[in-house]
């Protein structure tokens, strides 16, 4: 189902009724909705036509009987995006949904009063977060199907006097398109959220300064674990590369490769420990095994996320990369998003994704696709000059490409899997 109120009803009657929620994008492709169904066995399914039918059935679910639930049992199945091979389940319990939504919503300071615009898909758990926040504290929530047409959406949103607007770098980069061609007052935003990939610090100072009174939290999380750290809106200037401590009622610390703890001022992989924690992966108990270890105390188990980050002396954390996206060119190792937050540094520049791609020469080259700002000139030879100003020698782009738009998930993120294979959509 898209997302609409009945979206909504159907998640939350799900739960209550004592179910495992799996809920899809509505613009999923039919395989990837065949894969989810057979892979989590679901024996029902909601959408607009069979919900109108439940409607239409006088007294359909007055004589069921509720089954009890307590906080460890399964709630709810949610999909990972995609974004480098074949989703997996992500089994969350209730006190995952229960403890999660008390933490975001406690950090925020969210309250009965706001407006949360949430165009981010229902099926994630960015956007399902939305609507479980809201219902924890009465939030109003307007809920937009996508920001396929932002000048619609930024119109509701000014009717609406939206107070919290949650999003991702791409929406982002096209909010900060818009606003200097539409006639909009947004004034009543005060605070802004990004979750999904890093933002381009460019782009924060952007922001900042079209919404001086705005709160932005720049945070960060995976499927998971729903959401792990957030950064106190007062570091957002002074820090704009980081995304800051761990999320009430969790601990979020730094490992070498051998699994060892580091101290503050280290870079290594993150370890995310608390009830935030995903209970595993459906029906994939090898994956499970890798992604969960053994924790601190007996009998204990704390997610790997797979993410470097380093921290600073006082603990702040920076996102460094994806593991699996890091790789080698001519011996040194090379951090994709340290060179996109270069190349978005450019003022004609919307987005920008590196990936590494095979070269007869360095075996791994460095390829840049950049999307140029509506209506900005944009040249290889401009981004070429200021890379040369602001990288290292071994860090130059070989090869980069202009484009329109980045191919990315249901959830925003970039594919780079997709533009591996020269694929656009």
């Amino acid at each position: 189902m898209a997302n609409t109120v009945d979206a909504v009803t159907a998640a939350w009657a799900v739960l209550r009724a004592g179910a495992v929620l799996v809920p899809v994008a509505a613009d999923s492709r039919p395989a990837r909705i065949a894969t989810i169904a057979a892979d989590c066995g679901a024996q029902t399914t909601v959408t607009p036509e069979t919900l109108l039918a439940d409607l239409g059935s006088e007294g359909h679910a007055a004589n069921h009987t509720l089954p009890r639930r307590i906080d460890v049992d399964l709630a709810a199945i949610i999909y990972t995006s995609g974004t480098s091979g074949e989703p997996k389940g992500v089994m969350l319990a209730h006190r995952n949904l229960t403890n999660t939504t008390a933490a975001i919503a406690t950090y925020l300071g969210q309250a009965q009063e706001d407006v949360i615009c949430c165009l981010l898909p229902l099926a994630f758990s960015y956007g399902l977060f939305q609507a479980l926040t809201a219902g924890l504290v009465g939030s109003t929530l307007l809920l937009e199907r996508s920001f396929a047409f932002p000048f619609d959406v930024l119109r509701r949103a000014e009717a609406h006097r939206v107070t919290i607007f949650p999003a991702v770098p791409t929406v982002f980069a096209k909010l900060l398109a818009m606003l200097p061609i539409a006639d909009l007052d947004l004034g009543s935003i005060r605070i802004m959220t990004n979750a999904a990939a890093a933002l381009p610090p460019t782009h924060l100072g952007r922001l900042c300064d079209a919404f001086p009174a705005m709160r932005f939290f720049a945070m960060y999380g995976q499927t998971e674990c729903t959401r792990a750290t957030y950064l106190d809106p007062s570091l957002a200037r002074s820090h704009p590369h980081s995304v800051g401590r761990a999320i009430p009622n969790c601990e979020a610390y730094l490992i070498d490769d051998a699994g060892r703890r580091l101290p503050d001022g280290s870079e290594g992989e993150l370890v995310i420990r608390g009830a935030n924690v995903m209970r595993g992966y459906w029906n994939r108990p090898r994956e499970t095994d890798e992604k969960l270890v053994p924790g601190p105390t007996p009998g204990e188990r704390v997610l790997r996320t797979g993410d470097r980050f380093r921290s600073d002396a006082h603990g702040l954390l920076t996102f460094v990369s994806r593991s699996d996206e890091i790789f080698k060119c001519r011996g040194e190792k090379v951090a994709p998003c340290a060179i996109e937050h270069v190349l978005c540094e450019l003022p004609e520049v919307a987005m920008a994704a590196v990936i590494g791609v095979d070269d007869p020469n360095d075996g791994t080259a460095i390829k840049a696709i950049v999307v140029p700002r509506a209506g900005c000139e944009l040249t290889e030879a401009r981004i070429r000059q200021h890379c040369r100003s602001a990288l290292d020698a071994a860090l130059m782009p070989r090869f980069i490409e202009l484009r329109d738009e980045l191919p990315t998930t249901a959830s925003g993120k970039v594919r780079k899997l997709d533009l591996l294979e020269g694929r656009t959509t």
